[in-house]
């Protein structure tokens, strides 16, 4: 790594925890410096706009969360267990402190939704991506004779989970009921295991 590729990695590590808790519109270049230690000009010698610096804070506090789920799910022999990692690693999201702030995915797609088309399709492409990864494991463990082949749609199934997860995510953060993650998740076993 070269000494800016270095600045600009360190840059991305320190205002990926403010992007994902503040958000877009209420991160500050203040905010950006003062977390950084770093000038105005420095940040603008490595980024090209503020923009830029969110999407690699957005990129990196993701990558975070694929690869806390990704080594978990290598780990399980099972397709049925692979899925499972989901419901067990989001009942613990908020004590296993992946990303500060929460899931970067709901963080931003809630912002950016309607006011920042750039971030907007980062996060359409994150889900996406998420979706399609789920499918496949859910393809093969059809393929596998883990799961009922006629009645699973595994596209839909997929994208299913993902807005279990994400609602999940969402009603703990806004009501502060850890205990309501826990729930839902048991309820996201439930499809899961109905998948046999």
């Amino acid at each position: 790594m070269s000494k800016a590729e270095r600045t600009k990695q360190f840059i991305i590590e320190k205002t990926a925890p403010i992007f994902n808790m503040k958000g877009y519109s209420g991160t500050s270049m203040s905010d950006i410096t003062e977390a950084t230690g770093l000038t105005k000009g420095s940040i603008y010698g490595n980024f090209e706009n503020k923009d830029e610096v969110a999407i690699a804070a957005f990129k990196f506090n993701v990558k975070k969360l694929q690869d806390t789920f990704a080594q978990e799910i290598e780990k399980q022999k099972t397709f049925k267990d692979k899925l499972l990692v989901y419901p067990r690693l989001y009942s613990e999201y908020y004590d296993l402190r992946i990303t500060e702030g929460g899931c970067p995915i709901i963080n931003t797609a809630t912002e950016a939704a309607d006011t920042h088309p750039i971030l907007r399709k980062k996060v359409e492409n994150t889900i996406l991506a998420w979706r399609d990864q789920l499918a496949d494991l859910i393809q093969q463990g059809i393929n596998n004779g883990e799961f009922k082949a006629k009645s699973i749609d595994p596209e839909k199934t997929a994208l299913t989970m993902i807005a279990i997860i994400e609602g999940a995510v969402m009603i703990a953060k806004i009501t502060g009921n850890l205990a309501h993650l826990s729930d839902i998740m048991q309820a996201l076993h439930k499809i899961i295991d109905d998948l046999e």
